[in-house]
């Protein structure tokens, strides 16, 4: 792939490697939602004694079932939606995605009060239709008030100025598969993003610091190399030594032996952006594979779900879809939802101009994906 801006020229074999970090990305995300759901506010006692030794090891039932996700994965989804959207706005000469990603958060926050899709507006998109993301799984306080009014926050005036909850880094990995961006310009629209909700420094750094990492990631970088990048992005930012440190201290936590849920529980419990980000990497670095690294991110006393889910779209993005346990991916609520939205962003980033231009377009793509 060349690249210039935010245009590339794929190759077949590119599109189809992309695609796969792509799916592996965000169903590696949601698997890590869903194997978290179930024990997100127990201690690792109860974890244990509940699920014996090793803790949990599959899904366990949350909200009515098996292998449910969380606000986690909802708010991923609708971050994927706002980047789509973003792209094809651009042909009508209009280009500011924080404005098309708070619009598809603000759809996000509709799910979280309306019985329904009844009421979505065709302008709203089919992800918005979806019924199944119509359910409240413990959405953050942050998450919500940021996104009860029309006012977008931003750097100068962010909403929650004092927030730094994890729910700023948890739906940010999309912000890393714009592979076709410039790494300083993925890192500033995640973290102008975030401040939308979460307007403490550390909060909104975090979520720059994690797209980073899963943008070198995509690209085939290392994850030691992705956060080594990630820090030198870091180092340039005001207010960045909470997000440094914890990142620091999940290289550190590596050499110190044998990975083990109280060395997880080292680095923090995970309810704020840095400690998420920080687990999510440690157990993402230390992973013997897709499998081990989940387990390890979910079993501690802590924001279980989160942790999961930042690890497991670490994992996708280095593995790709086909490394993650088919029989995870079978149970998993709303996979096919994931799947589509996946290959639809996909398709998007590497033939978009086939798709829609401003002298042509397909019409399937504008009902899915509308210009308003």
């Amino acid at each position: 792939m060349t690249a210039s801006g935010g245009d590339a020229i794929w190759g077949r074999a590119e599109q189809q490697d992309f695609r796969s970090r792509v799916r592996g990305c965000l169903l590696g995300g949601a698997i890590g939602d869903a194997l978290g759901a179930g024990v997100e506010f127990e201690s690792l006692s109860a974890i244990r004694e509940a699920h014996g030794a090793s803790g949990v090891t599959d899904f366990v039932p949350a909200y009515g079932r098996r292998g449910a996700i969380t606000d986690d994965t909802q708010m991923t989804l609708f971050t994927v939606d706002g980047l789509i959207r973003a792209h094809v706005r651009r042909d009508t000469g209009a280009w500011h995605p924080p404005t098309d990603v708070h619009a598809a958060y603000r759809r996000w926050a509709a799910t979280q009060r309306d019985w329904g899709p009844d009421e979505r507006k065709k302008e709203d998109g089919w992800l918005a239709r979806e019924e199944w993301l119509y359910a409240r799984r413990a959405p953050g306080k942050a998450c919500l008030s940021g996104l009860e009014d029309e006012r977008m926050g931003t750097l100068e005036q962010p909403k929650n100025p004092e927030s730094k909850g994890c729910g700023s880094v948890m739906r940010s990995a999309p912000f890393g598969l714009l592979v076709g961006w410039e790494p300083q310009l993925v890192f500033q629209l995640s973290v102008e993003c975030a401040a939308q909700t979460h307007g403490h420094p550390t909060g909104y750094l975090s979520a720059g610091a994690f797209a980073a990492i899963v943008h070198a990631l995509a690209r085939g970088d290392t994850l030691d190399h992705a956060v080594q990048k990630a820090l030198v992005q870091l180092a340039a930012r005001p207010g960045h030594e909470e997000t440094t440190e914890a990142l620091k201290r999940a290289l550190g936590a590596v050499r110190q032996g044998m990975p083990t849920a109280e060395r997880v529980e080292s680095l923090g419990e995970g309810w704020t952006a840095e400690e998420a980000l920080s687990i999510g990497v440690y157990c993402a670095l230390v992973a013997e594979d897709v499998r081990h690294g989940l387990l390890l991110a979910v079993n501690h006393g802590g924001d279980s779900d989160s942790t999961g889910s930042v690890c497991g779209n670490l994992l996708g993005s280095i593995h790709g879809e086909t490394a993650l346990p088919p029989g995870w991916i079978a149970e998993l609520e709303g996979r096919a939802t994931v799947l589509e939205l996946a290959d639809d962003f996909a398709m998007e980033m590497t033939q978009g101009p086939a798709l829609h231009a401003p002298g042509a377009a397909s019409p399937a793509w504008l009902v899915r994906y509308p210009r308003a």
